[in-house]
C-alpha cells in the first residue's frame, strides 16, 4: 500500500477503501462544483486500480470488465470568469475544453487514478440507459435545470445512484439519490423563471430589474436579434391592458422599419429619439397612468449631444465602457448607448445579421447597461454600474469557492456511505424507484418494426398498460409532449420509434382516473433480436406495483395537511375541474349553434370558465 493510501484505509477501513479504488464513477460538469469533486475523487483514490483489473488476461474477459476509473462529461469551454473558483484551470488554459484540462490537472493530484475526460453533451444519444449502468456511482454537478433531470432520469432507469449537488452564493445542497430509497430530483417542483408583465416592463417601469428586461429582452433583440415575442422574461398576463398591449405592437413595429437604416449615420439618433422621446410622449399623454406617479420624462438626442464639450460620442464612448464599475451620468450613458449601438451595427453588417445578449459580450452589456440607464434617468429610478447590471440582466448569483469546496466534500461524504450501504436499504419495492410517492420508473423494450404502435391488434401499449395496471383512464407523454389521451387518439396507429429512441428518450405515463396512481417513467432499453423477431412489446420488471398518489389529509384539531399532499389535491381537482369547464365549454357551443347565441370564453388560472 502506498503511503498516501495509509490515511484513507485508516479513515474508512480497507473493505470500503478496496471498493472506493475498484469504482466507476461518473462526473457530469467539470465547473465550480466538479473541479472541486474530481480532486476529491482523486485524491481518495476512486478508480485507482489497473485498468484490467479483474481480467484474466483474455481479451473476452477485458471488454466485459467493468474498468475502475472516473468519467468527466463536460459541454464547457474555459473563461476567464471561471478562474476565480475553478482551481483546476489557469489563464494558459482559457478557450480550452473543461473536461480535458481538469482531466490533465487532477492526474498530478494521484497519477494512479485513470481518468477519462470527454468534450461532449450529457445528452448526446451514445449516454443512453446501458452506458449509465456501467458505473457504480454518478455525480451531478451542472449549472441548468434540464440537464440535471436528464441525469435523474436515466441514473433511475439504470438503477445506478445519483448524488446531486448545487450552490447559491453562500448556499449548497447535496442530495443523494438512489432507487427505491429516497426521493428523486424531480419529485419536489424547482422554481420557474421570473417572467414581468409586458404593461410594466414596456409602460409603467418602477424598478431596474424592469429597465434591464426592457433593454435585454425588448430593444436589443428588435434591433438586433428575434423579436420580444419570442422573449421568456416578458409575457402577456391578464392584468395588461389588451389596447395598450395593441399599441406596444405598433411601437415594436415601428422600431423594425428603422432598423432598415441600420449601418446609416442617422441610425444611432432615430433610434434614440423613437424609444426615449416619441414612445416616452406617447406614455406622457396617458394622463390617467400618472396620476398617482411621476409621469416620465422624454429625452431628446440633439439636445443632450449639444451638451457635450466636442460633441464626439465615439472617443468618449471608447473610454466609458472600460469603466464598469463606475456609474455613468446622463450623457455618459448617451455617449455609450451611441458608440455601443454603432459597434454592434458594424458586427450586424460584418455577417452577424442575429445577435443574442450575452453578459460575457462586452458590445451587448455595455449596449444594454446604457439603454436600461437612460430609460431608467426617464422614470426617475436609481442608474447603476455596469458590473451591477451585468449581475442583474445576467441573472447572476456570486458564486462563491468556499461553498463549491463545502459542497464538493459533502458530495464525496455522501458517496461513502452509499458505497458503504448506511442508509439507503432498500424498501421492499422489487426493484422500482418509489420516489415521495409520486413517481415509479421502468424499462420498456420497443420494437423497431411499424407494428410497435401506440395502438392497433398488434401490439397496442395503451392497452398493455390498462390491462398490466389498471388504468381506467391515462395519458402518455413524451419528451416532444402529450402523444394519447382519451381525446387524442390520432397517434394511435403510429409507430413508438416515432416517439421514442432506444436507451435515451422516456415515455410517463399519467393516471388520470379517480384513484390515481403514481406517475410510472418508462425509459427505453436496447432492442433485442428476440423481441425484434417476435414483435412483443415487453415491460421490465415483469412485477410492478404502483402505489396510489397520496391524498390529502383534512384538518383536523388544528393540524393542516401537508404542503406535498395539498399541492398533489389541489393537481388533481384543477384537472378535474378543467375537463368538467371542457365538457361545459362543448355544451355551451352546441347549445349557442342552435340558438345562434355569442358565448364567451375566458381563461382563468388555466380553467375554462363561460362568461353568462
Amino acid at each position: 500500500m502506498q503511503r498516501r493510501d495509509r490515511g484513507i484505509a485508516q479513515s474508512l477501513g480497507l473493505p470500503l477503501t478496496k471498493r472506493v479504488k475498484e469504482s466507476r464513477v461518473l462526473l457530469v460538469g467539470a465547473g465550480g462544483i466538479g473541479c472541486e469533486v474530481l480532486k476529491n475523487l482523486v485524491c481518495c483514490g476512486f478508480g485507482s486500480l489497473p485498468s484490467n483489473y479483474g481480467t484474466n488476461g483474455t481479451e473476452e474477459s477485458a471488454a466485459n470488465a467493468r474498468k475502475p476509473g472516473i468519467v468527466v462529461i463536460d459541454l464547457d469551454t474555459i473563461d476567464l470568469s471561471n478562474l476565480n473558483r475553478q482551481f483546476l484551470f489557469r489563464k494558459q488554459h482559457i478557450k480550452k475544453p473543461k473536461a480535458y484540462v481538469a482531466k490533465e490537472t487532477a492526474s498530478h493530484f494521484n497519477p494512479s487514478v485513470n481518468i477519462d475526460a470527454q468534450h461532449a453533451s450529457i445528452f448526446d444519444t451514445k449516454y443512453d440507459v446501458e452506458f449509465f449502468e456501467g458505473f457504480d456511482l454518478v455525480f451531478n454537478a451542472l449549472d441548468n435545470l434540464a440537464a440535471r433531470r436528464h441525469v435523474n432520469k436515466m441514473c433511475l432507469a439504470a438503477d445506478v445512484p445519483l448524488i446531486e449537488s448545487g450552490t447559491t452564493g453562500f448556499n449548497g445542497q447535496v442530495q443523494a439519490i438512489k432507487k427505491g430509497a429516497t426521493e428523486c430530483y424531480d419529485c419536489n417542483p424547482k422554481p420557474v423563471q421570473k417572467s414581468f408583465p409586458i404593461c410594466t416592463i414596456r409602460s409603467t417601469p418602477s424598478q431596474p430589474i424592469h429597465c434591464i428586461v426592457w433593454a435585454k429582452s425588448y430593444l436589443f433583440p428588435e434591433l438586433f436579434g428575434t423579436s420580444e415575442e419570442d422573449s421568456a422574461d416578458v409575457a402577456v398576463t391578464e392584468g395588461d391592458n389588451a389596447e395598450e398591449v395593441a399599441k406596444l405592437k405598433e411601437e415594436a413595429d415601428a422600431l423594425k422599419t428603422i432598423r432598415g437604416i441600420m449601418g446609416k449615420s442617422e441610425f444611432a439618433q432615430e433610434v434614440f429619439n423613437k424609444v426615449f422621446h416619441d414612445d416616452i410622449e406617447r406614455l406622457r399623454g396617458m394622463t390617467e397612468m400618472w396620476q398617482s406617479r411621476r409621469p416620465p420624462q422624454s429625452l431628446k438626442f440633439e439636445e443632450l449631444v449639444a451638451e457635450i464639450e466636442g460633441g464626439d460620442t465615439t472617443e468618449r464612448g471608447q473610454s466609458l465602457v472600460m469603466q464598469d464599475q463606475a456609474t455613468w451620468s446622463l450623457h455618459d450613458n448617451l455617449t455609450v448607448f451611441s458608440y455601443s449601438l454603432g459597434i454592434l451595427s458594424n458586427r450586424n453588417q460584418a455577417g452577424e445579421t442575429v445577435l443574442e445578449f450575452d453578459k460575457d459580450d462586452k458590445d451587448t452589456l455595455d449596449f444594454v447597461t446604457s439603454a436600461a440607464n437612460l430609460r431608467s434617468y426617464i422614470f426617475g429610478i436609481p442608474l447603476h454600474s455596469e458590473w451591477e447590471i451585468k449581475q442583474m440582466a445576467g441573472n447572476i448569483i456570486p458564486a462563491i469557492a468556499t461553498s463549491n469546496a463545502l459542497t464538493a466534500s459533502l458530495c464525496v461524504l455522501e458517496a461513502f456511505k452509499i458505497m458503504r450501504g448506511v442508509g439507503f436499504e432498500q424498501k421492499g419495492v422489487s426493484g422500482l424507484a418509489i420516489n415521495n410517492g409520486t413517481t415509479a420508473t421502468s424499462h420498456t423494450t420497443v420494437n423497431g418494426k411499424e407494428e410497435g404502435v401506440l395502438g392497433g391488434a398488434k401490439m397496442n401499449l395503451v392497452d398493455l398498460l390498462r390491462e398490466k395496471f389498471g388504468y381506467e383512464e391515462l395519458s402518455i407523454q413524451a419528451d416532444i409532449g402529450i402523444i394519447y389521451d382519451p381525446d387524442l387518439e390520432d397517434n394511435l396507429e403510429k409507430s413508438l420509434t416515432e416517439y421514442v429512441k432506444a436507451g435515451n428518450s422516456f415515455l410517463t405515463i399519467v393516471d388520470d382516473g379517480d384513484e390515481a396512481k403514481v406517475d410510472l417513467v418508462l425509459s427505453a432499453s436496447i432492442q433485442s433480436e428476440a423481441i425484434i423477431e417476435t414483435g412483443v412489446l415487453e415491460l421490465v420488471p415483469e412485477r410492478i406495483s404502483l402505489p396510489s398518489k397520496p391524498k390529502a389529509v383534512p384538518e383536523t384539531n388544528g393540524h393542516a395537511s401537508t404542503a406535498a399532499e395539498s399541492s398533489q389535491t389541489a393537481t388533481n381537482a384543477n384537472a378535474k375541474r378543467k375537463r368538467e369547464a371542457e365538457e361545459e365549454v362543448g355544451s355551451a357551443k352546441k347549445r349557442a349553434r342552435a340558438t345562434d347565441e355569442e358565448v364567451h370564453v375566458i381563461e382563468d388560472d388555466g380553467a375554462i370558465l363561460l362568461d353568462d
